[in-house]
């Protein structure tokens, strides 16, 4: 597939950096020649410096062949107007924006994005994506990491095997039979930098990260199971009070009224902004960095400290202050993988990468097949996919035990008809089934295949 990219940042490097893996024609555009020059020199892509809305340096890129259009820069209006100029003159058929500014997102101007106004197909908004895991992460403490799939009655779990972990040195398959009422499979363990689709014969470690597809009823039942029993945060500390930490500051208040908040915010204007939008929550103004300020804000009583600052040092370096100074838990945004792992070494229980994030909704769209969602774990070395059985795919039909499926591949859980049913051997999958699973990236071509839409369908 032909694909344009205009912005050679984090995020079109990280999804440029994908999609060439996967063998796409992939160009990228952007205004900085050093970035256009990193790129074309690190990845198999071509690079264009220039204007991404220019309708000359969209045709230089291959407009006329594009299939798709990521327009991922620093600036919503020419993101916007990337797409305008590919729609119009091009004629590229599917139109990816990043949208930052929540002013174009509001409900009373939906139609803004539509083929008759603005033709964009898909619009991202990294703040709301981010925001939305940040509480997803806060409303499952012991999980470090959690998405949601299939209308919000599947889930997704990563869960870190501690040394208290009850189910260390089982086999998988044992824990079916212990807990045939658990609709949880394990799919994936994540030990000593390596990521295996897991096998019923395996069995956890101590410091192994367990992927686990569950049903969303029985989410917290499963982290449990893996000694997991932290209470959520009551006391809640937020350092930064722009898009991302704004949004979870309200939700927080909408959704958890009884939550004591407070928020630390560096610029006095947004930090009096906040202040008279939020109902109960408290805005300091100050450095989150100044132990001063921490104090203030009663750091040693707080459950959770989430830093969302735009820099990723002063988000690490205040979440691991936050701790040595009394607080339950730490949890980061942090924008530059190589930041990772130095954040769990030094202690922050957990990490917000919205890059990854980002990433994921842009494979939702390229996938092909009736893929519904995609979630990339670990850099990339696997994804979670939710898709639609059609009549035609060969899964459809037969027992489990007599499915051949490709390696690197486990099914998680299935959805028919709002009821979640957690695959067995004797487990057949039905048209229209909702279908999560865990595969590995040399198994996602094969994921395609199995839910393509073929020929006989129509």
């Amino acid at each position: 597939m032909k694909v344009i990219i205009c912005g050679a940042g984090q995020v079109g490097y990280g999804i440029a950096e994908r999609l060439s893996q996967e063998g796409n024609d992939v160009s990228v555009i952007d205004t900085s020649a050093s970035l256009v020059s990193h790129i074309t020199e690190t990845l198999d892509v071509s690079g264009y410096v220039g204007h991404g809305a220019h309708p000359d340096v969209l045709a230089r890129a291959g407009a006329d062949q594009a299939e798709m259009l990521i327009a991922v820069t620093l600036y919503d209006e020419i993101n916007m107007t990337a797409c305008q100029v590919a729609h119009s003159l091009f004629n590229v058929p599917t139109k990816i924006a990043r949208i930052r500014s929540q002013n174009y997102l509001r409900p009373e101007y939906s139609d803004l994005f539509s083929r008759d106004n603005l033709p964009i197909d898909v619009t991202i908004s990294p703040e709301i994506e981010v925001g939305k895991m940040v509480l997803r992460r806060i409303s499952f403490p012991g999980a470090t990491d959690i998405v949601r799939f299939a209308d919000d009655h599947i889930a997704m779990l990563a869960i870190e095997c501690m040394e208290d972990c009850p189910v260390v040195d089982t086999p998988l398959n044992q824990l079916s039979e212990l807990f045939p009422d658990l609709m949880a499979t394990v799919c994936a363990i994540y030990r000593n930098g390596r990521l295996n689709v897991a096998r019923s014969q395996d069995h956890l470690q101590v410091g192994d990260l367990a992927y686990v597809i569950c049903q969303r009823d029985h989410a917290r039942r499963t982290l449990g199971l893996f000694g997991h029993e932290e209470q959520e945060a009551g006391r809640i500390i937020i350092a930064g009070g722009g898009n991302i930490g704004y949004y979870v500051a309200r939700a927080i208040e909408e959704m958890q009224p009884k939550t004591r908040l407070k928020i630390i915010e560096n610029d006095r204007e947004r930090a009096l902004a906040v202040s008279d939008q939020l109902k109960d929550g408290i805005v300091l103004h100050g450095s989150a960095l100044d132990q001063n300020i921490l104090q203030q804000a009663d750091i040693q009583d707080a459950d959770l400290m989430v830093t969302l600052t735009n820099n990723d040092q002063t988000n690490i370096l205040s979440a691991a202050m936050a701790k040595r100074l009394g607080c339950k838990s730490g949890m980061a945004l942090i924008n530059s993988p190589s930041f990772h792992e130095l954040a769990t070494s030094i202690g922050i229980d957990a990490h917000i990468n919205p890059r990854a994030v980002t990433i994921s909704r842009v494979l939702q769209h390229v996938r092909k097949g009736r893929i519904r969602a995609v979630y990339a774990v670990q850099k990339g070395k696997a994804e979670v996919i939710e898709a639609e059985a059609l009549e035609t795919s060969p899964l459809v039909g037969k027992p489990f035990r007599e499915l051949e499926l490709p390696p690197g591949l486990r099914i998680g859980a299935i959805l028919r008809d709002k009821t979640v049913i957690r695959p067995y051997g004797d487990t057949k999958i039905k048209a229209k089934d909702r279908v999560v699973l865990f595969a590995a990236a040399d198994a996602v071509r094969h994921v395609e295949q199995l839910f393509r839409v073929s020929i006989q369908y129509f």
